[in-house]
């Protein structure tokens, strides 16, 4: 699909989000099967689900997909029954509720707990890591792509690259020391019963409702002072990091492949408010100086495997401002990406 300049409302933005790449519908074709995505109702779930009903459809494939999720929103889960993906309503630590779930040869583990996890740390880890162990138990004729995050990284220095898969973790705080877990837990499970698993270290996806470009541009608007202590950061356009997830399929394996799913990109936050501030026709102010370390990913592994990101940085702050400038709605979660405490 070639990329427009102007995304002109949600229907559109949903579209675009649930497009798939080439190596989606690839990866979809060759893991024949059912896909089940656990957790399919957060941020990311509802475009990836519609992804994957597209990629099939493109793929001359007839398999089904179902969403699970508790479903806090029916419309939500009408919205996905409306685009082909089946829904079913359960809490997925209600380990009952989970044995009755179809079994499926592909399962795309989405659900987790980052927001609010700072103040209820026993549900953080219960979701994050405890959790995990179940669907292995539950799952282990399938293969899983399971999302972990970059935060399972330490800080690295701006201008290198970012953090590789290779590199030793160093989680800060607990709900990166909870994903870890969440990984420890594939890891284990995926040797003990031969489970091929993918772990996706996600850093960070962005859309035009939610994510680190989101947040900036909406602080610029308000003029409010932008805090440069966590001065770089990577974006990964949401449809690409959903189509990867996708061609991760067939990649599975025993023990599992880690890949870091990041945007080619090191953004400068300076200079991203600062283009942000220009396109919108204000001022931005600053407060604090860049560290000499961030948060920050390579995505090297991933673009080899799975194709390089569609949508680059450029086009993302055009998006941005367009959508933004003109009061686009908001998911109204702020990402709070330049917490360097882990507090979430």
């Amino acid at each position: 699909m070639q990329q427009p300049a102007v995304i002109r409302d949600v229907a559109h933005l949903e579209d675009l989000l649930s497009d798939p790449s080439p190596a989606a519908v690839e990866g979809v074709r060759r893991a024949s099967g059912d896909l089940l995505v656990l957790g399919v109702a957060g941020k990311m779930g509802p475009t990836l689900a519609r992804m994957a009903r597209r990629a099939m459809d493109q793929a001359g494939v007839s398999h089904r997909v179902i969403g699970v999720s508790r479903f806090s929103s029916p419309d939500q889960q009408r919205a996905l029954e409306a685009n082909g993906v089946e829904t079913i309503r359960c809490d997925l630590l209600d380990e009952a509720a989970l044995a009755r779930l179809p079994d499926a040869p592909n399962v795309v583990f989405m659900a987790g707990r980052k927001f609010g996890s700072h103040g209820d740390e026993p549900l953080t880890w219960a979701m994050n890591t405890h959790l995990p162990a179940l669907i292995c138990r539950r799952y282990r004729q399938s293969r899983i792509v399971a999302f972990s995050t970059g935060n399972v990284y330490g800080l690295t220095r701006g201008g290198r690259g970012g953090s590789r898969e290779e590199d030793p973790p160093a989680p800060v705080g607990e709900y990166a020391m909870s994903c870890l877990g969440r990984e420890r837990m594939f890891e284990y499970f995926s040797r003990q019963f031969e489970v091929p698993i993918a772990i996706l270290r996600l850093n960070y996806a962005v859309e035009m409702r939610y994510g680190v470009l989101a947040d900036l541009a909406a602080r610029v608007l308000r003029r409010e002072p932008v805090d440069l202590t966590m001065g770089y950061v990577n974006v990964i356009w949401q449809a690409d990091a959903n189509a990867m997830a996708l061609a991760a399929l067939p990649h599975t394996s025993t023990p599992p492949l880690i890949v870091n799913i990041a945007g080619p990109e090191e953004l400068s936050v300076r200079a991203v408010c600062t283009d942000l501030a220009r396109r919108l026709h204000t001022e931005v102010t600053f407060v604090n100086r860049e560290a000499e370390d961030a948060l920050l990913s390579n995505g090297t592994r991933g673009w080899a495997l799975f194709g390089a990101p569609r949508v680059d940085a450029d086009r993302l702050l055009q998006w941005t401002v367009e959508w933004v400038g003109r009061g686009g709605e908001t998911l109204g979660k702020p990402t709070h990406f330049e917490s360097r405490a882990g507090q979430f």
